[in-house]
C-alpha cells in the first residue's frame, strides 16, 4: 500500500472514537487534528503519544518513543506502520436512556403495587483519551453513541431502578406523586453513576430524569385512580363514605319492589303530578324508616362477623348464641369490675375495691379492659382512630372510609394481610 501523506478525520458527527483506516505511515506524514479532538498514536498495542489540535509531522524528532520502538534513522525519511485514533472531546448532551421493562413498586401511600417506566437524557465528554481507548473501545474500528448506550445500559437501568425504589420507600411518597421529585432524583442518579463512568475515562456532564410514567391501562392504576377520583368527588360535594353508603342503602330500598318503598315511589310520582298525597307520603316514609336498620340497631356476630339485629339471641348465619358466656347482664343493672369482679353502680368512675378506672362499653355499659377492641359481653366493636387522618371509624372495618388507609397489618416479607395477632405469617412462615 502507498504511504499516507496526510491523515485527517473522516468519521461521523456522533462518533466518540474513530480509527484511521490505513496504517502505512511515514516520517513525513502530516497528521491534522481538528478543534475539540485528540489523536492517539498506537504502535504494537501501546499508546506512544497524544496529539492536540493542529498539524503535526510524524517524525522522530517529535515522537522520540517512535525511534526506540521502530528503530528509525533519526532525521531520515522512512516508512513505518502504526494506528491513528481520533477521539472526539466535544460535549455530547443528547444521549437518551430509558427503562425497557417496567419497575414494580409498592405505593407507600395506598399499598398497591404499581408498574412504572422512566426515561431521560444525559451528557458526556471523553476526559481521558488513552484510558477510554484501552478500557472501552478495544479493537472496534468505530465507537459511536449507539455503542455507548449499549455498553452502559445495564449500569443506568440498575441505578435508576434502585434510586426510584429507594426514594419512594424512604420518603414515603405515592408513585403518583413521584414526578414532583424529578430534580432530586436527577442529582442523586448523577452522583451514583459518575464514579463508574470515570473509570473508563468518561466525564458525566449531566444526568436528567425527564419523566416517570405510570401505564394508564394497568388494573391497579385504574383502580387507584378511580378511588382517588371518588374521594375528590366526595370532598367537593361535602359528604363522607358512611353517608354515601347510607344513600346507597336508601336507593336500594327504593328500587326493591317487594318492600314498602314501591308505594313510596308511587306516592312520589303522584305527588309530582299534583295529587294530594302528603299524608300517604309521610306514612310510607315511616314504613321505609322501619325497614332500614341503623348501625345502632345491629351487633356483629363474634364468630362469622355478620350484622345481626340486637333483638335476636342467635346469629342467623352461623347459629352462634350471641348471649353465651355472659357473666352478668349490664342491662339488668349488674355491672361488675373487669379486674376484680366487684359490682359497680354505673355512676362510679373507679372501682371502689381495686381502684381500676371504669371503662364502659358504649353499647351495653359493661366494664372493659383498657385496651379492649371488642366488648366481651355484647360483641360491640369499639371505635378507633385512623392512624393517618385521625378520623374516628368503626372497629370492624379494614379500610378507613375517609382516606382509604389500610387498617390491617401486612407481612413484612410477602405482604400478606395478617388477621388477628398470629406469631407467624400463615403464607410464608416468617416470625412476626
Amino acid at each position: 500500500m502507498a504511504i499516507v501523506e496526510v491523515v485527517k478525520y473522516n468519521g461521523g458527527s456522533d462518533v466518540f472514537a474513530w480509527k484511521y483506516p490505513s496504517e502505512e505511515l511515514g516520517t513525513w506524514t502530516q497528521l491534522i487534528v481538528n478543534e475539540s479532538q485528540e489523536a492517539v498514536l498506537f504502535k504494537g498495542g501501546k499508546a506512544l503519544d497524544i496529539f492536540g489540535s493542529g498539524r503535526h509531522t510524524l517524525e522522530t524528532a517529535n515522537i522520540p518513543f517512535l525511534n526506540k520502538i521502530v528503530n528509525l534513522p533519526f532525521g531520515g525519511r522512512s516508512p513505518f506502520t502504526a494506528e491513528i485514533w481520533y477521539i472526539n472531546k466535544a460535549f455530547s448532551l443528547d444521549v437518551k436512556w430509558g427503562t425497557a421493562s417496567p419497575i414494580q413498586i409498592q405505593d407507600q401511600k395506598y399499598g398497591v403495587f404499581v408498574p412504572i417506566r422512566s426515561n431521560g437524557i444525559f451528557g458526556i465528554q471523553i476526559d481521558d483519551s488513552q484510558k477510554f481507548l484501552v478500557k472501552l473501545v478495544g479493537t472496534l474500528p468505530v465507537f459511536d453513541k449507539q455503542n455507548l448506550i449499549k455498553y452502559f445500559r445495564g449500569l443506568y437501568i440498575t441505578k435508576v431502578k434502585d434510586a426510584i425504589s429507594s426514594y419512594v420507600i424512604h420518603e414515603q411518597i405515592s408513585v403518583l406523586e413521584i414526578n414532583a421529585y424529578i430534580d432530586q432524583l436527577s442529582i442523586y442518579l448523577k452522583e451514583r453513576i459518575e464514579p463508574t463512568m470515570d473509570e473508563y475515562g468518561i466525564k458525566l456532564a449531566n444526568f436528567y430524569v425527564n419523566d416517570i410514567s405510570v401505564p394508564e391501562d394497568d388494573p391497579a392504576v385504574m383502580t387507584l385512580k378511580d378511588a382517588l377520583a371518588k374521594k375528590a368527588e366526595m370532598n367537593i360535594i361535602g359528604y363522607s363514605y358512611q353517608q354515601e353508603r347510607s344513600f346507597d342503602t336508601l336507593e336500594g330500598a327504593a328500587v326493591n319492589p317487594g318492600s314498602n318503598s314501591a308505594s313510596f315511589m308511587g306516592a312520589g310520582m303522584g305527588l309530582g303530578m299534583g295529587v294530594g298525597l302528603g299524608g300517604a307520603v309521610g306514612n310510607v316514609f315511616g314504613s321505609v324508616a322501619q325497614e332500614i336498620k341503623t348501625v345502632d340497631d345491629m351487633i356483629e356476630c363474634p364468630k362469622c362477623h355478620t350484622n345481626v339485629d340486637k333483638q335476636y339471641r342467635f346469629c342467623g348465619m352461623c347459629g352462634f348464641d350471641l348471649r353465651a358466656n355472659v357473666k352478668e347482664s349490664p342491662a339488668s343493672g349488674n355491672i361488675v369490675c373487669f379486674k376484680c369482679g366487684n359490682k359497680l353502680n354505673g355512676k362510679s368512675k373507679f372501682c371502689p375495691e381495686c381502684g381500676k378506672r371504669y371503662n364502659p362499653c358504649p353499647e351495653c355499659g359493661a366494664d372493659l379492659e383498657d385496651n379492649a377492641e371488642v366488648c366481651g359481653i355484647c360483641g360491640y366493636h369499639l371505635p378507633k382512630r385512623c392512624p393517618k387522618c385521625e378520623a374516628e371509624i368503626p372497629g370492624n372495618v379494614k379500610f378507613c372510609p375517609e382516606c382509604g388507609e389500610a387498617l390491617v397489618e401486612h407481612c413484612p416479607e410477602c405482604n400478606t394481610i395478617i388477621e388477628g395477632k398470629p406469631k407467624f405469617c400463615p403464607d410464608c412462615g416468617i416470625k412476626l
